[in-house]
């Protein structure tokens, strides 16, 4: 049976309260650098295949662990942050500014709402992890995938068996994904029990390990 690993990356420049920036351009700050170079140590086992998100973040964590293992990483289209707002409507913000405005959005719960032009709304991303999960036979055993989260915590919850189509579903998924611990470089395994039939297992020893990393 298939064992495959999800991977948050590690603390971005957004994690750290900076300047909002267009979401797929956001970077690791000097932190979540280490939490890329100390994830790349902890991961030990030799991956089929490493996937990362289009966002640099992602492609930045795995970096390290891609040289380790002196792999190429292959850009999965379905992997990417959910990114309600369009950037141009929260410029020059903060992270303390832009939350109450990310505290409106999941109050309302409107899981059509589209926070500007480029913003995606919750039911496309919902769609697009359940459109994952329709492919998760043809991920190889063995594969190591560098998301987001907040996408972590959709696959989860999907494969509880919750859905999150109307306003409730979208506001208890939310207490869903804020309950779930998801520090930066957290992994989460999936391993099939029986064909179709998936365990969710974190591995905690990494999450505190990598927990406890500091800029000297």
């Amino acid at each position: 049976m298939k064992t495959i690993t999800f991977v948050r990356h590690g603390q971005s420049t957004a994690n750290a309260g900076g300047i909002t920036q267009a979401d797929h351009a956001i970077a690791l700050s000097p932190l979540g650098k280490l939490h890329a170079q100390a994830l790349a140590a902890e991961l030990t086992d030799r991956p089929s295949t490493i996937f990362v998100s289009i966002y640099q973040r992602t492609q930045e964590t795995a970096q390290p662990f891609c040289e380790k293992m002196s792999m190429q990483p292959h850009s999965h289209p379905l992997l990417h942050e959910f990114s309600p707002f369009d950037a141009s409507l929260l410029a020059g913000m903060n992270g303390e500014q832009r939350w109450p405005h990310a505290q409106a959005y999941w109050q309302e719960g409107d899981p059509s709402r589209r926070m500007g032009p480029q913003g995606e709304t919750f039911d496309e991303f919902e769609q697009r992890v359940a459109a994952f999960l329709q492919q998760l036979d043809g991920i190889p055993d063995r594969a190591v995938l560098f998301t987001h989260g907040i996408w972590i915590s959709m696959l989860v919850w999907k494969l509880l068996g919750f859905a999150a189509q109307d306003g409730p579903g979208m506001r208890a998924f939310r207490q869903f994904q804020l309950g779930l611990p998801m520090p930066n470089c957290a992994v989460y395994r999936l391993r099939e029990v029986v064909p179709g039939i998936w365990r969710v297992q974190a591995d905690e020893t990494i999450m505190r390990k990598l927990a406890a990393v500091q800029i000297a």
